[in-house]
């Protein structure tokens, strides 16, 4: 059940992190982009791949976050259940 529950946080955010990266990547160029004032040194592919996982966790952390507090209270402090 474990399993289950973490591929219903990681695949919406999977998808999810694919459409953000386009929609940034489609308004800025990661060669125009700087890092404290310096350019960045990477290539295009290590920019957007770096991007993604952040893009990723971000919003896995997101979806995480929101199955947490879907927990009921009863739950939470150990009440047994009333149904």
């Amino acid at each position: 059940m474990l399993a289950q529950r973490w591929m219903w946080i990681a695949w919406p955010a999977f998808l999810a992190a694919g459409v953000m990266e386009m929609l940034v990547f489609s308004v800025f160029d990661p060669m125009d982009m700087s890092w404290w004032g310096q350019s960045v040194e990477l290539s295009r592919s290590a920019v957007y791949t770096i991007a993604f996982f952040i893009f990723w966790a971000v919003l896995s952390v997101a979806g995480y976050l929101t199955m947490l507090l879907s927990i009921p209270a009863a739950k939470v402090n150990g009440e047994p259940s009333i149904s």
